[in-house]
């Protein structure tokens, strides 16, 4: 994903084109990495600096919504990155460290789904959380 696709996707489901989330998408391209919403917010404010917590929070939600960023809980706290659709359906390994993130190209929800034969999934998350060897 990139930003120009990003607000194609915004525009096609009626959302305006405004130079704050064109700097929300410029952020999560530009690091390529899971980020909190206070690192996020933090880089916002250099060049909106009356923009609050709020703002950032819910234009983030939209763009999850939208499928153009997803999301992951990191230490208690829900952090942000474009998604990836070069790999297909598939997972990460996150480090705790510098938020990098590797992709996983397997699913274990083949097995899962062996062993709950009766049960309807309906969605699932599998990220692997440790040191990259950078940080390791």
């Amino acid at each position: 994903m990139n930003t120009t696709k990003a607000l194609h996707i915004l525009k096609d489901n009626g959302y305006k084109h405004t130079k704050q989330r064109k700097k929300l998408l410029h952020l999560l391209q530009l690091y390529d990495q899971y980020l909190s919403v206070k690192q996020i917010w933090t880089d916002f404010q250099e060049d909106f600096p009356g923009a609050s917590y709020d703002t950032v929070y819910r234009n983030l939600y939209t763009l999850s919504e939208l499928g153009i960023i997803e999301s992951t809980q990191l230490n208690g706290e829900k952090h942000f990155r474009f998604h990836c659709d070069t790999h297909g359906h598939h997972h990460h390994f996150i480090c705790t460290d510098c938020g990098k993130t590797s992709p996983i190209d397997i699913c274990p929800m083949d097995d899962v789904r062996g062993m709950l034969p009766e049960h309807q999934i309906e969605n699932h998350t599998f990220e692997v959380y440790g040191k990259c060897p950078r940080c390791h």
